[in-house]
């Protein structure tokens, strides 16, 4: 099995899934290691053409809105109360609260769900580090309004950062610095007028990979407003390097540029 960094798109679409595109998820792997990163809803099936739930070495979670986590709620059925039998919990790096909140969904009598049972949940901060099988991963906080974080998956032969869902923020450039490829949202078509700004436009996607040094661009949850084509052009009048969309079903292998 290959050592090489790689990521797949399990979905990538906002707010809700599309008839052929799920929420944001994605499948990052290296030799026997593999991460579900976001659970969005609709991504728990394409999942398992990957990989079943019990051969996963730990699950991220950038932040709880439901296009990033809502089929934990479908995968917590399936890790207890199905045909897996799951020797340990899979590990859950998620937000504060984020157990929980899945405990809340989940819970129909007045005991609690186990959530425990199937996750051993960590919960993220600012700086957070992990290993993971041959993955190392740091999570920063960004600026999405709520608690949210994006992350940077290495291994020896190559870097991936993932925005989760952010506005531009020093710390996801800082994060990004130097990687192979940045996965940035580009949920916005126009900066808003007033308010925080908690979501990229192509061209901050564009002027994130920029500043970061980043080897190559590819923009994800793009919003309904926009065509993926569109979204990769605007981009790419900010960065002069590859530029893709996370295509659902599409693969990348991570390594250097060039």
């Amino acid at each position: 099995m290959t050592d090489e960094l790689r990521l797949t798109v399990l979905g990538s679409a906002t707010p809700y899934p599309s008839v052929d595109n799920p929420c944001s998820g994605y499948l990052v792997s290296s030799g026997d290691t593999r991460i579900w990163v976001d659970a969005g809803a609709g991504t728990l099936g394409p999942l398992q053409r990957h990989v079943r739930l019990d051969e996963l070495d730990a699950v991220w979670i950038s932040h709880l809105h439901a296009d990033h986590c809502a089929d934990l709620l479908t995968a917590y059925y399936g890790l207890l109360y199905a045909d897996i039998r799951l020797a340990a919990p899979i590990p859950l790096y998620g937000p504060p609260g984020i157990a929980d909140r899945l405990a809340g969904f989940l819970t129909n009598t007045p005991d609690r769900s186990p959530v425990e049972s199937a996750f051993a949940v960590v919960e993220l901060y600012d700086g957070h580090r992990a290993a993971v099988g041959s993955l190392r991963l740091t999570s920063r906080a960004v600026a999405h309004g709520i608690p949210a974080f994006a992350v940077r998956v290495e291994t020896a032969g190559g870097s991936l950062v993932y925005s989760g869902d952010t506005g531009p923020c020093p710390s996801l450039t800082q994060l990004a610095e130097d990687c192979d490829a940045l996965l940035c949202e580009a949920d916005s078509a126009d900066v808003p007028v007033e308010g925080e700004q908690v979501h990229h436009t192509p061209e901050d996607a564009g002027d994130t990979a920029r500043a970061a040094r980043a080897g190559r661009l590819i923009v994800t949850h793009v919003g309904r407003s926009l065509s993926p084509r569109e979204a990769v052009a605007r981009a790419s009048t900010r960065f002069d390097g590859p530029v893709d969309h996370a295509a659902p079903g599409a693969s990348f292998t991570v390594r250097p540029v060039g």
